[in-house]
């Protein structure tokens, strides 16, 4: 019976690996975020680079999914490295919203066309707010 429960763990584990290995890859490929950031910084002879990002980004993130990882950093040491991450997934965001044109398509449907900037004001001091919100309210009051 544990063998059985194990092999389908095993299965299922690797059926989850694969659908997000493809998403992952779709998502890249399909969308091209990365000839499209390649583009914008006229970076185009650093290739190899942003391969070998993409895969040591990959073998990381999996590596830190198994194994705990403990920084060891005061608070003050950590501050630069959310804003780094936070840098990070604010232009990931920026540039799957510029291949997909999804602002201009929000604007319209919502008939906001020619208040376009005050939409993007009102989604990014919406995400601040939300983010210090999850940080004062769950996070903080954690530690206290």
């Amino acid at each position: 019976m544990t063998l059985l429960h194990n092999l389908i763990l095993v299965l299922a584990g690797f059926a989850g690996g694969l659908a997000v290995g493809a998403g992952y890859v779709a998502f890249i490929t399909v969308l091209g975020i990365i000839p499209r950031l390649m583009q914008m910084t006229k970076t185009w002879k650093k290739i190899r680079s942003y391969e070998w990002a993409v895969i040591g980004g990959v073998m990381a993130g999996t590596l830190v999914s198994f194994v705990p990882v403990t920084l060891g950093l005061t608070s003050l040491l950590l501050i630069p490295v959310g804003l780094l991450s936070g840098i990070f997934i604010g232009l990931l965001a920026a540039a799957l919203t510029e291949v997909l044109n999804v602002f201009p398509i929000l604007a319209k449907r919502i008939g906001m066309h020619e208040q376009i900037i005050a939409l993007m004001m009102a989604i990014a001091l919406g995400k601040i707010a939300g983010s210090l919100f999850h940080w004062l309210y769950f996070v903080y009051q954690q530690r206290v």
